[in-house]
């Protein structure tokens, strides 16, 4: 209880200093096709850490350890940031809640001059078995509040999305009990290994783009 009021007083404190003292530009670059924003979503709080429904903010918590890189609080999100072959990248875990994703990554995106073609979107899927990876380029929100949120704010449905899979092991009309409830014993062994592959796979789409990285990781 004391770490859920910490965090979450954590967050209010860094949302207030943010009304008055404005962002500066995290990343260096100066040309836009060379910036890439990946956007795991989640929802903050430790009840929430270690949900399927997370899966956004722990890849981005694997890639940080694979690419040694922290994340700070600041507006509307944590990121971090990392360089791969002469690309910036900013990761971005919102702070917003997961229904109301699409304000930060808007922020983001337009702060840092980032493409919209450079945006990849980190989300778990019940429609996808356990672990399984699958990149596309567009597509409808297939009911996650997050990419609807985000489908609003951008006024677009052409982004690039990587949907983890949470499977769909519930009974009718318990999706929420699943997607909020904890990795059971036999998903938390795997973890580890598909949080490597899901590393390799961000890190494909930056250096190789989102086709490339679709053919070699989609169904893994």
């Amino acid at each position: 209880m004391l770490l859920y009021f910490y965090a979450i007083t954590n967050h209010m404190f860094s949302f207030l200093r943010s009304l008055f003292s404005p962002d500066k530009s995290i990343l260096k670059e100066t040309e836009p096709m060379k910036k890439f924003l990946i956007a795991g979503l989640g929802n903050i709080g430790e009840e929430y850490a270690e949900t399927r429904h997370n899966i956004g903010f722990k890849i981005l918590d694997g890639l940080a350890n694979s690419e040694d890189f922290t994340f700070e609080t600041r507006k509307l999100a944590d990121i971090g940031t990392f360089k791969v072959k002469g690309r910036s990248v900013l990761c971005l875990k919102p702070s917003t809640y997961m229904n109301l994703s699409g304000k930060a990554v808007k922020y983001w995106l337009e702060k840092e001059r980032i493409p919209l073609e450079n945006l990849l979107v980190v989300t778990d899927d019940i429609n996808l078995t356990f672990g399984t990876l699958r990149l596309k380029i567009k597509g409808s929100d297939g009911g996650h509040n997050g990419l609807k949120d985000i489908q609003n704010i951008l006024q677009s449905t052409i982004y690039n999305r990587f949907r983890f899979g949470v499977g769909s092991d519930f009974s009718k009309g318990r999706q929420i009990d699943h997607v909020l409830g904890k990795w059971n014993d036999e998903e938390t062994e795997k973890l580890a290994e598909r949080m490597k592959k899901s590393s390799e796979a961000i890190r494909s789409f930056v250096l190789s783009g989102i086709k490339i990285t679709m053919n070699e990781f989609n169904g893994t």
